[in-house]
């Protein structure tokens, strides 16, 4: 039996996949893999397979560059790595 804790992300990101590619998916993806807090200073998109980050500000961009790793593969397990290959953070 697979623990509830990450039996539910798995689920999740199954959902969020079977979706048609759209800014509303990304963008849900996006406030799921950073939380609130940082989707709502940052806007996203996603061009030619890379995840365009655009911060409010340089400090919110620094904080982004520094989790840039973590949060690229929460992004690509939610997404696929299909869709996401690379992230670009821009103030």
């Amino acid at each position: 039996m697979q623990p509830f804790q990450s039996f539910a992300p798995n689920v999740l990101a199954d959902i969020i996949r079977r979706q048609p590619d759209s800014a509303e998916r990304t963008s849900f993806a996006w406030s799921v893999a950073v939380g609130p807090a940082l989707a709502r200073v940052t806007s996203v998109e996603i061009r030619n397979r890379n995840l365009i980050v655009s911060a409010r500000d340089v400090q919110w961009a620094r904080e982004l560059e520094r989790s840039r790793e973590t949060i690229l593969l929460r992004v690509q397990r939610l997404l696929g790595t299909d869709t996401v290959k690379g992230m670009y953070i821009n103030a």
